[in-house]
């Protein structure tokens, strides 16, 4: 935290105050791509229809485009000379590109295929002989999803949760092309780290960060993968 001895030790506070926001807005993105990511893991998981392969496609392709690509998709998407854009400046006075908002659209984008798929690897792992003795008991559908299948695919659902995490922890190219590059509102540790290369001096300054961003990303993908041999022993 701000002001702690041991990271003002090692951190500047303006480093301390880029990983704080790289938390926040990962956090964020988690959170708001938490829902969806759900309903659509089940949808995959469940749904026997030839759409099926266009949705996940669809799902996954933030995955496999440049981030820069994704970011410029998202900026003409949303640029307040768009549409939604302009109902956003319409309903609130302001813009969604390049701000803190912006930042948590751009990762939870990127992050939201490794969500989706693992929460439906997860969900596909789940006994549907459970599901329907449950629904034989009188449970509906979404009794039966939220007492049944959700509980038993939670350890997926927390894996997806955190590689995703990890992901928007990480996110450079749709962040710096949709939100930019302002000290303490979108610049986040990938793009500080971008910034401080292009600074003399920089360099130990972008080493620090790097250092704590590889321990954080190191940190949430082991999380992750004790969190998918939990779902695999249950």
């Amino acid at each position: 935290m701000p002001g702690s001895p041991c990271l003002d030790a090692v951190l500047s506070s303006a480093e301390v105050g880029v990983i704080l926001l790289s938390l926040r807005v990962a956090a964020f993105a988690v959170a708001v791509s938490l829902v969806p990511g759900i309903l659509l893991g089940w949808l995959l998981a469940r749904w026997r229809h030839p759409l099926r392969a266009v949705v996940q496609g669809v799902v996954m392709l933030p995955l496999v485009l440049p981030p820069v690509v994704t970011g410029y998709l998202l900026l003409d998407l949303l640029g307040r000379s768009r549409l939604l854009g302009r109902v956003w400046h319409t309903l609130t006075g302001g813009q969604i590109a390049y701000t803190t908002g912006a930042c948590v659209i751009a990762a939870a984008v990127v992050g939201f295929p490794l969500l989706v798929e693992a929460i439906r690897l997860s969900i596909r792992g789940v006994d549907r002989r459970l599901e329907q003795v449950s629904r034989s008991l009188g449970r509906g559908r979404l009794d039966t999803f939220l007492r049944v299948t959700l509980p038993l695919a939670r350890p997926g659902v927390l894996a997806g949760a955190v590689l995703s995490f990890a992901r928007a922890l990480g996110e450079f190219g749709a962040t710096i092309v949709l939100a930019g590059n302002i000290a303490g509102e979108t610049r986040t540790v990938p793009v500080a780290v971008y910034t401080l290369l292009n600074v003399r001096g920089g360099e130990a300054g972008a080493t620090r960060l790097v250092v704590v961003s590889v321990l954080l990303a190191f940190a949430a993908v082991v999380g992750s993968f004790r969190l998918s041999a939990r779902r695999r022993r249950a």
